[in-house]
């Protein structure tokens, strides 16, 4: 009997792959490392071939330690980081290492676009700003600068597609993913191709937009050999990761709000009705006829793994000893600091910063520090800076009218008791925790489950699967503390913006 649906999950620092039971319970999981290249200020890459080589291994891996009989998979399903571009010929070879999320090389190009096409032109269409990080700019930036890339590419993928291209043949692009391109109407959830003219863009390269709980294909004889998979088990087209992990945090309706701990931060909130900002970002829902208003962060838990590398080697030790993990004796550090931090305040701009202020120039930044100050108190302030991000973003989103309540939280942050609870604490709101580490992959295999048929729509799915684990209320008295800290939060990026532009 097919009883398991696999989810893989492409992360900026890992690929996770998952197998799980039709009521979501985690059959096995594995994962594997891969580099992101940094070779000038402001780039930020990947080799999609490392991604696909990883995937392969983690599969492969997963398969033989936990015994499991490849055939015993129903369907697979595949979400992936955000705003790649990644060019391919017309035999699937990659033309170029890939710029990610966190890349900021056209800058130019989209100042030039402001001037010609003009932005609000774009905005109306597509629901986004027009910032450097999306899709769009950085294939005119191959156009521009890699010319012979620019015109041997057959297709542009996402970061999902072209997971889902190697295991399938297949050439798609999902609907949860369109919102990178600013030729995409996300209103329609199709390519507007008079736009692709004026943006000086070859429609031909974009692939098929399909939805994202669609078969698209089945595993091929290659691809089974190389991930040790099944040939011939269906293969769906996917979505965000983000979109995925809200799905997998049991986000279908509107007015639930995931909020995201991954190696980037921010929050979903699901919409029924199409309504953009300039500060956040627009996407489709990986569920058919939904929005997801975000916001999308550089700060995440990706803050809290680079200082663990940098700063934290007693933790490591005293974890080996105590039989723990860092994480959890970085926790037990940072409980011992009051809110607030004693007047430590860290402004998470690892790599510019996304909404809601689109500044690829920001810096992350520690204000406060004196001699009483421990490695303690930086741990405590990376967290709340986290949620002050997370705060902002929500606010935003409340001036636009577009309010969350009930905060269902996912990604290795989630893990945290203690962050968690700084979170609910500076958003003074709700927040339940799900299944946080595997709510993304997770997401990935209901939309397998649906696309096969083993659920016959959404919200069975979700009932089926999704199932709170605990949860934090606000604390009064923390909140008040916060409210203050995130007035010199705000103020501290007004103050120093210039600064961070000379």
């Amino acid at each position: 009997m097919k009883h398991l649906l696999l989810g893989i999950d492409i992360g900026t620092s890992a690929c996770k792959v998952a197998l799980f039971t039709h009521n979501g319970e985690v059959a096995a999981q594995g994962s594997g490392d891969y580099k992101v290249y940094y070779p000038q200020q402001g780039w930020a890459e990947q080799n999609p071939e490392e991604w696909w080589q990883a995937v392969c291994n983690a599969i492969r891996t997963m398969l033989a330690e936990n015994s499991i009989d490849p055939s015993a998979i129903a369907g697979i399903g595949i979400d992936g980081q955000s705003w790649s571009a990644i060019p391919i010929d017309a035999n699937g070879n990659v033309l170029y290492n890939t710029p990610i999320w966190m890349d900021t090389r056209a800058a130019d190009i989209c100042e030039e676009l402001k001037a010609t096409v003009g932005e609000e032109k774009l905005f109306a269409l597509c629901g986004n700003p027009l910032q450097p990080s999306y899709t769009l700019p950085k294939i005119l930036w191959y156009k521009k600068h890699q010319p012979e890339v620019y015109n041997n590419t057959y297709k542009i993928l996402q970061s999902n597609s072209f997971i889902a291209y190697r295991l399938t043949g297949a050439i798609t692009q999902d609907v949860s993913q369109g919102y990178g391109l600013h030729c995409f109407d996300m209103r329609n959830g199709c390519w507007n191709l008079d736009i692709c003219n004026e943006l000086g863009i070859d429609a031909a390269m974009l692939p098929e937009i399909v939805p994202c709980h669609q078969v698209i294909g089945s595993v091929t004889q290659q691809a089974a050999l190389a991930t040790g998979l099944a040939e011939g088990t269906p293969v769906v087209a996917g979505g965000l990761d983000a979109a995925c992990g809200t799905l997998g945090a049991g986000v279908i309706h509107a007015g639930e709000t995931q909020e995201q701990g991954g190696q980037a931060g921010g929050m979903s909130i699901c919409m029924g009705t199409y309504h953009a900002d300039k500060r956040l970002i627009l996407g489709c829902h990986v569920v058919p006829n939904l929005w997801l208003l975000q916001g999308g962060t550089v700060g995440g838990g990706g803050v809290v793994r680079w200082f663990e590398q940098e700063f934290c080697a007693e933790e490591r030790n005293v974890s080996s000893i105590n039989h723990t993990n860092s994480f959890y004796e970085m926790d037990q550090a940072a409980s011992s600091i009051p809110a607030g931090s004693d007047g430590l305040v860290f402004l998470p701009y690892m790599a510019g910063e996304r909404s809601p202020i689109w500044d690829s120039k920001a810096k992350g930044v520690y204000y406060g520090i004196d001699f009483a100050k421990t490695r303690a108190h930086f741990i405590r302030a990376s967290m709340e800076g986290v949620a002050f991000s997370l705060k902002h973003n929500l606010d935003i989103a409340e001036s636009a009218g577009v309010r969350a309540d009930v905060l269902r939280a996912m990604g290795g942050a989630a893990n945290s008791r203690l962050w968690t609870q700084i979170k609910a604490d500076v958003t003074n709101k709700k927040i339940v925790v799900p299944s946080s580490d595997t709510a993304t992959t997770l997401g990935a295999a209901i939309l397998a489950g649906v696309g096969t048929g083993i659920y016959k729509n959404f919200d069975e799915a979700v009932s089926k699967t999704v199932a709170v684990k605990r949860e934090h209320l606000p604390n009064p008295q923390n909140h008040a503390i916060y409210q203050k800290v995130y007035k010199t939060y705000l103020a501290l990026y007004e103050k120093l913006k210039d600064i961070m532009h000379q």
